[in-house]
């Protein structure tokens, strides 16, 4: 893959972002193995929904996205969707238990 700072072309460019897009697919089927991990470790269904981890979680993305000169705004969007995807998909592997 060619680096961004390097890309001359938009087909570089195009190509640079879907390989990301595959790394990005990656990391968040990892991310939600943890959420199996957690619907397995947790002792029950009232314990899946945690907001002030939640909110953990979401400062913790912000902060990193800032240091990382991202645009405002954009990890609180996307990280709030994140975890509620995560919440419902720990609920549903919850309820699948036993």
């Amino acid at each position: 893959m060619t680096a961004a700072a390097d890309c001359t072309s938009m087909t570089e460019v195009r190509a640079g972002v879907d390989a990301i897009d595959r790394e990005l697919v990656a990391l968040l089927r990892r991310r939600f193995d943890f959420m199996l991990a957690a619907a397995r470790i947790k002792p029950d269904r009232t314990a899946v929904r945690d907001e002030p981890r939640k909110a953990e979680v979401i400062a913790n993305a912000v902060r990193e996205a800032a240091a990382a000169g991202l645009p405002d705004g954009l990890a609180a969007t996307l990280w709030e969707a994140l975890v509620e995807a995560s919440i419902a998909y720990e609920l549903k592997t919850f309820d699948a238990r036993d």
